[in-house]
């Protein structure tokens, strides 16, 4: 709170209070997360923004860490070094400073974030809706108002792609671009490409893969070039990806009705309560119609929770910025004098304890406020 006057601090503390207190009223036990953590698994899942914003530096011993940009790996860290059996359901929440190098005036170095996390739960649809209804509690608790709710769903984008006859590794390729728009659409265009037109700078190379010799071809190319490894990559790594280069050259091409449908889903946006209809239209295949079902479900769980539908819009391109996200999405905006500013969000990412290593996939989902900017946007 550097800089902040005694009454900002105090009308700040008021703030966050009263956002603590409803969470805890709601059955989160209050947790104090490290500040300092292992700096791998921000880098590589917290999505390209807070990667070129996150404070990282090396202890003694060589080992990279970070300042902690976020408060949800954290909390996931937390629990599997303390539940006595991570798998169970716990609900936690917690108020502290985040770090991140600023991009905007309402963005400082250090801020501070109230959120909760809940693992374990029972009910994905119920368990999401109460989420959402928490953090709208929550901001309402501070006296704000004329809240906008945005929604995406990637589980519908998952579901599509499942539905379309193509290799696994690009639909995981695709999943893995859909936070960057452009890649996406280069990577698409790709796929629908005939092989014969996909060559590359290092497409001789890639000629000599058969699958068995890539860690040596792709050792001898280094070697050749005079190329030195710079980043966390292995040769391992490299060679797995010419290998898939290499196979991509024997597939064929996307269907240009998949690509249609892929594109047409991602323009789908409007009132929540307005989505289904259009949803139908896109594909009959199973694996999306059911998702279409757990969508209406979802609908129907956020009018048990006292909320109304119809003011929450649905955007199928919406992810937020955070690449650990795996269904649910949503974010919390309210009008300020240039544009709508975000002061929450969250979702559903239910492969992150495990990759923080959990022996199973627990379901995890949960939402995060930022105090500071949500403190200037009511003065």
């Amino acid at each position: 709170m550097a800089g902040k006057s005694k009454a900002e601090r105090e009308a700040l503390e008021r703030q966050n209070a009263a956002i603590m207190a409803v969470f805890e009223r709601a059955g989160f036990d209050q947790i104090a997360p490290d500040i300092i953590q292992p700096a791998d698994i921000f880098l590589e899942r917290s999505g390209e923004d807070i990667r070129a914003r996150t404070f990282v530096f090396n202890d003694p011993a060589g080992n990279e860490l970070c300042l902690r940009p976020d408060l949800t790996v954290p909390a996931c860290r937390y629990h599997l070094s303390h539940a006595a059996a991570p798998e169970t359901e716990s609900k936690y929440c917690y108020l502290g400073p985040a770090f991140r190098f600023p991009d905007e005036l309402l963005s400082p170095q250090e801020f501070t974030q109230a959120g909760l996390e809940w693992f374990g739960d029972k009910s994905a649809i119920a368990t999401e809706a109460r989420v959402i209804k928490l953090a709208i509690s929550a901001l309402e608790a501070t006296g704000l108002s004329g809240l906008k709710v945005s929604l995406g769903d990637l589980g519908l984008f998952n579901a599509l792609l499942d539905d379309m006859p193509m290799p696994d590794r690009w639909r995981r390729r695709l999943r893995h671009q859909f936070w960057r728009p452009t890649a996406f659409r280069n990577l698409l265009t790709t796929f629908a490409t005939p092989a014969r037109a996909q060559r590359s700078s290092i497409s001789d190379y890639i000629d000599q893969i058969d699958g068995t010799n890539a860690v040596s071809q792709t050792a001898k190319m280094l070697t050749e070039k005079n190329l030195t490894l710079v980043t966390l990559r292995s040769v391992e790594d490299i060679a797995a990806r010419l290998d898939e280069k290499c196979k991509d050259r024997s597939e064929q091409p996307l269907d240009s009705a998949m690509v249609e449908h892929i594109e047409t889903y991602l323009q789908i946006s409007g009132a929540l309560t307005e989505i289904v209809p259009k949803l139908a239209g896109i594909s009959a295949a199973p694996k999306f119609q059911s998702a279409i079902t757990q969508f209406e479900k979802r609908i129907e769980a956020l009018e048990d929770q006292g909320l109304n539908p119809r003011r929450f819009h649905f955007s199928a391109d919406f992810g937020r910025e955070l690449e650990y996200y795996t269904g649910l999405v949503f974010q919390v905006e309210v009008g300020a004098r240039n544009a709508p500013l975000a002061v929450a969000g969250g979702g559903r990412y239910d492969s992150l304890l495990q990759d923080l290593g959990a022996q199973s996939r627990i379901p995890a989902v949960g939402c995060a406020i930022h105090t500071d900017r949500l403190r200037a946007v009511m003065q």
